[in-house]
């Protein structure tokens, strides 16, 4: 019998969770997606040398401002990380927003636009991205507009439903539901030590989205991501995509018991009226404690991650 992992693929867009080319040459994921985390990990490790040196020669040619060659170093950084990855996958890749501008609407266009024209220059089509942008209000407010732009965006750190209706009414291409950690939530929070997969709040809020998605023909792609176990992930076997990390990957490719598909589209349709405003979207939050936390941390860690970044690039500078 095939491995788990071909299995998944039969039925699931495979997209590998990381920014390491080895493993994304060993694994031969559909798309890839990066965030200021994994490119903080992926600095360290030599088949990225080249990419670091090359982004610090560009950002000395643009400034002799230190701290606007630590912003085009990053950014460059980001773009050429992505340009190697596309060597490498047949579809696309996501690049990540500062995630410091995530409650500024014009300042997230603004740095979207900047480096889609950056994978322009070095001839890498819209086709081929996905700009990855906080699940904020103010971050789906961008969306829309970059959608109508021709540039397709992956909402991330998304954790309530009403983030995955906004997004959905703003023509987002693509969600990332963050499946592990709302699952950490509920077992640091609840007198749950641990979830069964059928049981996980993170897989259930995954099933609720896909079905809501589905039953209104909403075209918006759900990408489960931030697994913790093998469990989780082959309780969403149909999702539309899943990003998966190498580990798991791996465990996948080593485990031959059959895979049933989870999640399917019956077709059938229902009407709806009215789209997620405002009002309704913030008052969501403010009653999901969950959603509201972890969203915020998650802006913090890819921020602290950023600075990070900055000061690795900015000493070398």
């Amino acid at each position: 019998m095939a491995s788990q992992l071909e299995q998944l693929r039969e039925m699931t867009t495979v997209v590998a969770d990381t920014g390491e080319i080895d493993a994304i040459e060993r694994y031969k994921p559909v798309d890839a997606t990066t965030n200021p985390s994994l490119l903080l990990k992926a600095a360290s490790k030599d088949a990225y040398k080249d990419l670091i040196d090359g982004a610090l020669e560009w950002a000395r040619s643009q400034s002799n401002d230190h701290d606007q060659q630590i912003v085009d170093a990053c950014d460059r950084l980001a773009v050429d990380a992505g340009r190697k990855i596309l060597e490498l996958v047949p579809g696309r890749v996501s690049t990540e927003v500062d995630s410091r501008l995530s409650f500024d609407t014009e300042a997230t266009m603004a740095k979207a636009r900047r480096l889609v024209g950056m994978y322009d220059e070095a001839g890498i089509g819209t086709d081929r991205l996905l700009i990855k942008i906080a699940s904020t209000w103010e971050g789906i407010r961008a969306a829309e507009q970059l959608e109508r732009d021709g540039i397709n965006c992956n909402m991330t750190l998304l954790f309530a439903f009403e983030q995955a209706v906004a997004a959905a009414d703003a023509g987002a291409f693509l969600i990332s539901p963050f499946v592990g950690r709302i699952y950490d939530w509920y077992v640091a929070h609840t007198d749950h030590d641990d979830y069964g997969p059928e049981d996980d709040p993170g897989v259930q809020s995954v099933r609720k989205i896909y079905s809501w998605y589905k039953a209104h023909g909403f075209e918006t792609v759900i990408m489960g991501a931030s697994f913790r176990n093998p469990g989780q992930i082959r309780a969403l076997a149909g999702c539309d995509r899943l990003t998966i990390s190498p580990d798991l990957l791996d465990q996948l490719e080593q485990t031959d018991a059959e895979l049933p598909r989870k999640l399917e589209d019956d077709g059938s349709r229902k009407d709806r009226t009215g789209a997620m405003d405002e009002n309704a979207f913030r008052w969501g939050m403010n009653e999901d404690a969950m959603a509201t936390e972890k969203l915020a941390e998650g802006i913090r860690r890819f921020a602290e991650d950023q600075v990070k970044l900055e000061k690795l690039l900015g000493a070398r500078l």
